[in-house]
Protein backbone atom coordinates (compact mmCIF):
# COMPACT_ATOMS: atom_id res chain seq x y z
CA UNK A 1 0.00 0.00 0.00
CA UNK A 2 1.25 3.65 -0.87
CA UNK A 3 2.35 5.75 1.73
CA UNK A 4 0.02 8.37 0.86
CA UNK A 5 -2.84 5.59 1.45
CA UNK A 6 -2.07 4.52 4.61
CA UNK A 7 -4.76 5.08 7.32
CA UNK A 8 -3.53 7.71 10.06
CA UNK A 9 -3.48 6.46 14.10
CA UNK A 10 -7.04 8.12 14.81
CA UNK A 11 -8.62 6.40 11.51
CA UNK A 12 -7.71 2.74 12.38
CA UNK A 13 -8.58 3.34 15.51
CA UNK A 14 -12.04 4.60 14.52
CA UNK A 15 -11.91 1.30 12.59
CA UNK A 16 -11.76 -1.16 14.95
CA UNK A 17 -14.50 0.38 17.40
CA UNK A 18 -17.01 0.35 14.13
CA UNK A 19 -16.17 -2.77 12.77
CA UNK A 20 -16.02 -4.43 15.87
CA UNK A 21 -18.99 -2.83 17.52
CA UNK A 22 -21.49 -3.56 14.68
CA UNK A 23 -25.67 -3.09 14.75
CA UNK A 24 -26.93 -4.96 17.20
CA UNK A 25 -28.04 -8.17 15.78
CA UNK A 26 -29.35 -11.89 16.39
CA UNK A 27 -27.44 -13.99 18.96
CA UNK A 28 -26.41 -16.55 15.84
CA UNK A 29 -25.87 -13.63 13.75
CA UNK A 30 -23.37 -11.84 16.04
CA UNK A 31 -21.62 -15.11 16.63
CA UNK A 32 -21.25 -16.10 13.15
CA UNK A 33 -20.10 -12.64 12.48
CA UNK A 34 -17.34 -12.50 15.87
CA UNK A 35 -16.28 -16.09 14.21
CA UNK A 36 -15.35 -16.76 17.99
CA UNK A 37 -15.91 -15.03 21.65
CA UNK A 38 -13.79 -16.04 24.60
CA UNK A 39 -15.66 -17.20 27.34
CA UNK A 40 -14.27 -16.42 31.27
CA UNK A 41 -15.73 -18.23 34.00
CA UNK A 42 -15.93 -14.76 36.27
CA UNK A 43 -19.02 -13.01 36.97
CA UNK A 44 -18.16 -9.29 37.32
CA UNK A 45 -20.81 -8.88 37.52
CA UNK A 46 -21.36 -11.16 34.34
CA UNK A 47 -19.33 -13.49 32.16
CA UNK A 48 -17.33 -12.53 29.77
CA UNK A 49 -19.36 -13.86 27.09
CA UNK A 50 -22.40 -12.68 28.24
CA UNK A 51 -20.66 -9.31 28.67
CA UNK A 52 -19.27 -9.29 25.17
CA UNK A 53 -22.88 -10.39 23.43
CA UNK A 54 -24.21 -7.52 25.39
CA UNK A 55 -22.51 -4.97 23.01
CA UNK A 56 -23.96 -7.19 19.63
CA UNK A 57 -27.34 -9.01 20.12
CA UNK A 58 -30.25 -6.71 20.09
CA UNK A 59 -31.86 -7.42 24.18
CA UNK A 60 -29.52 -9.54 25.17
CA UNK A 61 -29.57 -11.14 28.63
CA UNK A 62 -26.90 -12.36 31.27
CA UNK A 63 -26.94 -16.30 31.04
CA UNK A 64 -28.70 -16.34 27.76
CA UNK A 65 -25.97 -17.99 26.05
CA UNK A 66 -25.89 -20.53 28.17
CA UNK A 67 -29.69 -21.48 27.75
CA UNK A 68 -30.03 -21.15 24.39
CA UNK A 69 -26.77 -23.26 23.80
CA UNK A 70 -28.57 -26.51 23.34
CA UNK A 71 -30.66 -25.05 20.15
CA UNK A 72 -27.76 -23.39 18.60
CA UNK A 73 -25.58 -24.53 15.89
CA UNK A 74 -22.37 -23.60 18.00
CA UNK A 75 -19.75 -25.70 20.05
CA UNK A 76 -17.87 -24.45 23.07
CA UNK A 77 -13.93 -25.22 22.09
CA UNK A 78 -10.62 -24.29 22.64
CA UNK A 79 -9.30 -21.61 19.76
CA UNK A 80 -6.56 -19.20 20.20
CA UNK A 81 -8.31 -19.10 23.65
CA UNK A 82 -11.49 -21.12 25.29
CA UNK A 83 -14.66 -20.30 24.05
CA UNK A 84 -18.21 -20.53 21.79
CA UNK A 85 -17.89 -20.96 17.37
CA UNK A 86 -20.09 -21.98 14.61
CA UNK A 87 -20.14 -25.88 14.47
CA UNK A 88 -18.63 -25.76 11.12
CA UNK A 89 -15.28 -24.27 12.27
CA UNK A 90 -14.40 -27.30 14.38
CA UNK A 91 -13.82 -29.19 11.19
CA UNK A 92 -11.10 -26.78 10.96
CA UNK A 93 -10.12 -27.67 14.23
CA UNK A 94 -9.64 -31.36 14.08
CA UNK A 95 -8.51 -33.38 13.95
CA UNK A 96 -5.70 -32.52 16.39
CA UNK A 97 -3.94 -35.49 16.96
CA UNK A 98 -3.15 -38.24 19.78
CA UNK A 99 0.11 -36.17 20.33
CA UNK A 100 -1.54 -32.54 20.87
CA UNK A 101 -3.51 -33.19 23.60
CA UNK A 102 -2.46 -36.57 25.00
CA UNK A 103 1.63 -36.01 25.13
CA UNK A 104 1.65 -35.28 28.70
CA UNK A 105 -0.45 -38.15 29.61
CA UNK A 106 1.47 -41.34 30.91
CA UNK A 107 0.21 -44.47 30.08
CA UNK A 108 -1.98 -44.65 33.08
CA UNK A 109 -3.69 -41.64 32.64
CA UNK A 110 -3.80 -42.40 28.79
CA UNK A 111 -6.12 -45.83 30.02
CA UNK A 112 -8.30 -43.70 32.21
CA UNK A 113 -8.87 -41.34 29.77
CA UNK A 114 -9.95 -44.80 27.50
CA UNK A 115 -12.46 -45.71 30.75
CA UNK A 116 -13.97 -42.10 30.68
CA UNK A 117 -14.97 -42.21 27.57
CA UNK A 118 -16.32 -45.98 27.77
CA UNK A 119 -18.50 -44.52 30.72
CA UNK A 120 -19.78 -41.30 28.65
CA UNK A 121 -20.38 -43.62 25.88
CA UNK A 122 -22.78 -46.07 28.14
CA UNK A 123 -23.62 -42.91 30.78
CA UNK A 124 -24.56 -40.02 27.97
CA UNK A 125 -25.04 -36.91 29.24
CA UNK A 126 -22.23 -36.80 31.87
CA UNK A 127 -20.94 -33.95 34.72
CA UNK A 128 -17.15 -34.15 35.99
CA UNK A 129 -19.05 -35.11 39.33
CA UNK A 130 -20.56 -38.20 37.47
CA UNK A 131 -17.15 -39.31 36.66
CA UNK A 132 -15.72 -38.54 40.37
CA UNK A 133 -18.23 -40.79 42.04
CA UNK A 134 -17.97 -43.43 39.38
CA UNK A 135 -14.14 -43.42 39.43
CA UNK A 136 -12.89 -41.65 42.33
CA UNK A 137 -9.71 -40.42 40.72
CA UNK A 138 -8.58 -38.11 43.09
CA UNK A 139 -6.88 -34.07 42.60
CA UNK A 140 -4.08 -33.79 40.65
CA UNK A 141 -1.00 -30.85 40.82
CA UNK A 142 -1.49 -29.00 37.15
CA UNK A 143 -0.81 -25.40 36.06
CA UNK A 144 0.26 -24.75 39.88
CA UNK A 145 -3.28 -26.14 41.00
CA UNK A 146 -4.82 -28.56 42.83
CA UNK A 147 -7.47 -30.01 39.99
CA UNK A 148 -10.08 -32.28 40.17
CA UNK A 149 -8.49 -35.15 37.97
CA UNK A 150 -12.04 -35.98 36.27
CA UNK A 151 -12.38 -32.95 35.08
CA UNK A 152 -8.78 -32.89 33.73
CA UNK A 153 -9.49 -36.32 31.60
CA UNK A 154 -12.68 -34.71 30.31
CA UNK A 155 -11.38 -31.35 29.02
CA UNK A 156 -8.50 -33.74 27.21
CA UNK A 157 -11.09 -35.44 25.27
CA UNK A 158 -13.17 -32.74 24.95
CA UNK A 159 -10.09 -30.94 23.19
CA UNK A 160 -9.20 -34.48 21.32
CA UNK A 161 -12.64 -33.86 19.62
CA UNK A 162 -13.56 -36.90 21.25
CA UNK A 163 -16.25 -35.43 23.78
CA UNK A 164 -18.45 -32.42 23.05
CA UNK A 165 -20.45 -29.77 25.85
CA UNK A 166 -23.82 -30.74 25.53
CA UNK A 167 -24.94 -28.00 27.72
CA UNK A 168 -24.10 -26.44 30.89
CA UNK A 169 -25.78 -26.70 34.39
CA UNK A 170 -25.02 -23.34 36.58
CA UNK A 171 -22.37 -22.82 34.77
CA UNK A 172 -21.18 -26.19 34.83
CA UNK A 173 -19.82 -28.25 31.33
CA UNK A 174 -21.94 -31.59 30.94
CA UNK A 175 -20.51 -34.02 28.78
CA UNK A 176 -21.60 -35.79 25.58
CA UNK A 177 -19.64 -38.26 23.47
CA UNK A 178 -19.59 -37.98 19.84
CA UNK A 179 -20.34 -40.96 17.82
CA UNK A 180 -18.58 -40.02 15.00
CA UNK A 181 -15.38 -38.26 15.98
CA UNK A 182 -12.42 -37.15 13.56
CA UNK A 183 -9.86 -39.77 12.59
CA UNK A 184 -6.43 -39.22 14.40
CA UNK A 185 -4.67 -38.11 10.91
CA UNK A 186 -6.17 -37.84 7.32
CA UNK A 187 -3.48 -39.47 5.60
CA UNK A 188 -5.31 -38.29 2.27
CA UNK A 189 -4.86 -34.68 3.54
CA UNK A 190 -1.84 -33.25 1.29
CA UNK A 191 -0.02 -30.22 2.53
CA UNK A 192 -2.10 -27.79 0.22
CA UNK A 193 -4.90 -28.70 2.39
CA UNK A 194 -3.61 -28.39 5.92
CA UNK A 195 -2.03 -24.92 4.30
CA UNK A 196 -5.73 -24.00 3.42
CA UNK A 197 -6.63 -24.84 6.70
CA UNK A 198 -4.72 -22.67 8.79
CA UNK A 199 -5.22 -20.01 6.31
CA UNK A 200 -8.92 -20.16 7.10
CA UNK A 201 -8.19 -20.25 10.78
CA UNK A 202 -5.92 -17.41 10.73
CA UNK A 203 -8.32 -15.37 8.81
CA UNK A 204 -10.81 -15.86 11.53
CA UNK A 205 -8.48 -14.36 14.31
CA UNK A 206 -7.55 -11.48 11.95
CA UNK A 207 -10.98 -10.82 11.21
CA UNK A 208 -11.93 -10.60 14.95
CA UNK A 209 -9.00 -8.58 15.92
CA UNK A 210 -8.25 -6.24 12.99
CA UNK A 211 -6.56 -4.19 12.27
CA UNK A 212 -3.61 -5.37 13.58
CA UNK A 213 0.05 -3.91 14.71
CA UNK A 214 2.47 -6.93 13.52
CA UNK A 215 3.70 -7.53 17.24
CA UNK A 216 0.21 -8.36 17.80
CA UNK A 217 -0.08 -10.42 14.79
CA UNK A 218 3.17 -12.69 15.74
CA UNK A 219 1.45 -13.26 19.16
CA UNK A 220 -1.76 -14.24 17.87
CA UNK A 221 -0.03 -16.38 15.51
CA UNK A 222 1.53 -18.22 18.50
CA UNK A 223 -1.40 -18.68 20.33
CA UNK A 224 -3.14 -20.47 16.71
CA UNK A 225 -0.13 -23.01 16.89
CA UNK A 226 -0.82 -23.94 20.72
CA UNK A 227 -4.63 -24.10 19.66
CA UNK A 228 -3.97 -26.47 15.94
CA UNK A 229 -0.15 -27.48 17.10
CA UNK A 230 -0.97 -30.25 14.31
CA UNK A 231 -1.08 -27.40 12.57
CA UNK A 232 1.55 -25.62 13.46
CA UNK A 233 4.07 -25.22 10.36
CA UNK A 234 1.45 -24.28 8.20
CA UNK A 235 0.04 -21.26 10.42
CA UNK A 236 3.91 -20.26 10.25
CA UNK A 237 4.25 -20.63 6.53
CA UNK A 238 0.70 -18.36 6.45
CA UNK A 239 2.35 -16.45 8.62
CA UNK A 240 5.36 -15.57 6.95
CA UNK A 241 2.97 -14.80 3.48
CA UNK A 242 1.38 -11.81 5.56
CA UNK A 243 1.80 -9.47 3.70
CA UNK A 244 0.47 -10.97 0.13
CA UNK A 245 -2.49 -12.15 2.30
CA UNK A 246 -3.78 -9.24 4.20
CA UNK A 247 -4.00 -5.03 3.42
CA UNK A 248 -1.13 -3.91 5.32
CA UNK A 249 0.46 -0.30 6.21
CA UNK A 250 2.75 1.33 7.92
CA UNK A 251 1.34 3.79 10.42
CA UNK A 252 3.44 6.27 12.81
CA UNK A 253 6.44 3.45 12.06
CA UNK A 254 4.57 0.25 12.86
CA UNK A 255 3.44 -2.00 10.45
CA UNK A 256 -0.16 -2.89 10.60
CA UNK A 257 -2.98 -5.68 8.46
CA UNK A 258 -6.41 -6.04 8.18
CA UNK A 259 -8.34 -7.83 6.02
CA UNK A 260 -8.27 -7.22 2.03
CA UNK A 261 -11.07 -5.40 0.70
CA UNK A 262 -11.66 -3.34 3.77
CA UNK A 263 -10.49 0.87 3.96
CA UNK A 264 -9.58 1.65 7.36
CA UNK A 265 -10.48 5.47 6.40
CA UNK A 266 -13.55 4.81 4.76
CA UNK A 267 -16.46 7.07 6.31
CA UNK A 268 -18.57 4.14 6.14
CA UNK A 269 -16.80 3.56 9.71
CA UNK A 270 -18.48 5.62 11.96
CA UNK A 271 -18.17 5.74 15.65
CA UNK A 272 -21.98 6.86 18.13
CA UNK A 273 -21.09 8.60 21.06
CA UNK A 274 -23.04 5.72 23.47
CA UNK A 275 -20.63 4.86 26.69
CA UNK A 276 -19.92 1.51 27.15
CA UNK A 277 -18.33 -0.91 30.16
CA UNK A 278 -16.33 -3.18 28.21
CA UNK A 279 -14.91 -6.74 29.63
CA UNK A 280 -11.43 -7.29 29.44
CA UNK A 281 -11.66 -10.28 26.28
CA UNK A 282 -13.63 -7.59 23.89
CA UNK A 283 -12.32 -7.73 21.02
CA UNK A 284 -11.89 -3.95 21.06
CA UNK A 285 -9.74 -4.20 24.11
CA UNK A 286 -8.48 -7.26 23.49
CA UNK A 287 -4.85 -6.62 22.41
CA UNK A 288 -2.98 -4.37 24.95
CA UNK A 289 -0.12 -3.32 22.74
CA UNK A 290 -3.06 -2.09 20.42
CA UNK A 291 -4.81 -0.60 23.76
CA UNK A 292 -1.77 1.49 24.62
CA UNK A 293 -1.32 3.01 21.09
CA UNK A 294 -4.87 3.67 20.46
CA UNK A 295 -5.76 5.36 23.61
CA UNK A 296 -2.01 5.99 24.78
CA UNK A 297 -2.30 4.51 28.23
CA UNK A 298 -1.68 1.04 29.89
CA UNK A 299 -4.30 -1.44 31.06
CA UNK A 300 -3.95 -4.42 33.05
CA UNK A 301 -6.00 -6.97 34.16
CA UNK A 302 -5.86 -7.07 37.96
CA UNK A 303 -7.98 -10.00 39.12
CA UNK A 304 -4.91 -12.15 39.97
CA UNK A 305 -3.24 -9.69 41.45
CA UNK A 306 -2.66 -9.50 45.29
CA UNK A 307 -5.50 -6.73 46.61
CA UNK A 308 -3.10 -4.25 47.87
CA UNK A 309 -1.11 -4.35 44.83
CA UNK A 310 -4.16 -3.13 42.40
CA UNK A 311 -4.42 -0.33 40.53
CA UNK A 312 -7.50 -0.40 38.87
CA UNK A 313 -9.47 -2.73 40.85
CA UNK A 314 -10.84 -6.59 40.63
CA UNK A 315 -12.14 -6.52 37.42
CA UNK A 316 -11.91 -3.11 35.99
CA UNK A 317 -13.53 -2.69 32.35
CA UNK A 318 -12.24 -0.30 30.25
CA UNK A 319 -15.09 2.36 29.82
CA UNK A 320 -15.28 3.71 26.23
CA UNK A 321 -17.20 6.67 25.23
CA UNK A 322 -17.39 7.38 21.48
CA UNK A 323 -13.76 6.80 20.47
CA UNK A 324 -12.20 7.27 23.82
CA UNK A 325 -11.25 5.12 26.65
CA UNK A 326 -11.17 7.94 29.27
CA UNK A 327 -10.73 5.50 32.45
CA UNK A 328 -12.74 2.18 33.75
CA UNK A 329 -15.20 1.20 35.93
CA UNK A 330 -15.51 -1.79 38.77
CA UNK A 331 -19.17 -3.10 38.76
CA UNK A 332 -20.73 -5.66 41.09
CA UNK A 333 -24.14 -6.40 42.37
CA UNK A 334 -24.45 -6.64 46.20
CA UNK A 335 -27.83 -7.06 47.41
CA UNK A 336 -29.88 -6.88 44.17
CA UNK A 337 -28.38 -3.50 43.79
CA UNK A 338 -25.98 -2.32 41.31
CA UNK A 339 -22.73 -0.65 42.59
CA UNK A 340 -20.07 0.99 40.32
CA UNK A 341 -16.80 2.63 41.05
CA UNK A 342 -15.21 4.44 38.36
CA UNK A 343 -11.42 5.32 37.47
CA UNK A 344 -10.27 8.05 35.20
CA UNK A 345 -6.85 8.31 33.23
CA UNK A 346 -7.33 12.25 33.38
CA UNK A 347 -9.96 13.88 35.22
CA UNK A 348 -13.59 12.97 35.35
CA UNK A 349 -14.97 14.81 32.00
CA UNK A 350 -17.27 17.64 33.33
CA UNK A 351 -20.81 18.65 31.78
CA UNK A 352 -24.15 16.97 31.60
CA UNK A 353 -23.47 14.54 28.31
CA UNK A 354 -21.18 12.58 30.03
CA UNK A 355 -23.98 12.01 33.17
CA UNK A 356 -26.43 11.01 30.83
CA UNK A 357 -24.21 8.36 28.61
CA UNK A 358 -22.77 7.03 32.03
CA UNK A 359 -26.62 6.93 33.46
CA UNK A 360 -27.93 5.34 29.76
CA UNK A 361 -24.91 2.77 30.20
CA UNK A 362 -25.97 1.78 34.32
CA UNK A 363 -29.73 1.55 32.95
CA UNK A 364 -28.67 -0.65 30.07
CA UNK A 365 -26.22 -2.81 32.43
CA UNK A 366 -29.60 -3.29 34.89
CA UNK A 367 -31.56 -4.41 32.45
CA UNK A 368 -28.38 -7.19 30.76
CA UNK A 369 -28.37 -8.21 34.97
CA UNK A 370 -32.61 -8.20 35.21
CA UNK A 371 -32.23 -6.21 38.26
CA UNK A 372 -34.71 -3.80 39.44
CA UNK A 373 -32.85 -1.64 42.29
CA UNK A 374 -31.40 1.88 41.78
CA UNK A 375 -27.82 1.70 40.95
CA UNK A 376 -25.59 3.17 43.79
CA UNK A 377 -21.96 4.73 43.14
CA UNK A 378 -19.17 4.24 45.20
CA UNK A 379 -16.49 7.13 45.16
CA UNK A 380 -13.33 6.56 44.57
Amino acid sequence: MSPLKAPSLPQLRRYAIARSLFKATSLPRAIARLGFVQADPMRAPARAQDMILAQRVKDYRAGELERRYPRLPIEEAFFINYGFLPRETLALLHPRGPACAWRAWDAKTHARAQEVLAFVHQHGPTRPKDVQAHFDHGRIKRWGADLNASTHLLEGLHYRGLLRVARRESGTRVYQAIECPQPDENPTENNESRLARAGQLLDMVVHLYAPLPAVSLGYLCRLLRDGVPHLAAEVRQVQEHAKSRYAHAEVDGLQWFWPQGEKPAAARYQVDDRLRFLTPFDPVVWDRRRFQLFWGWEYKMESYVPAHKRRMGHYAMPMLWGEQILGWANLKVVDGRLQHELGFVGSRPRGSAFQIALDEALKQMQEFLELSRPVSERRQ
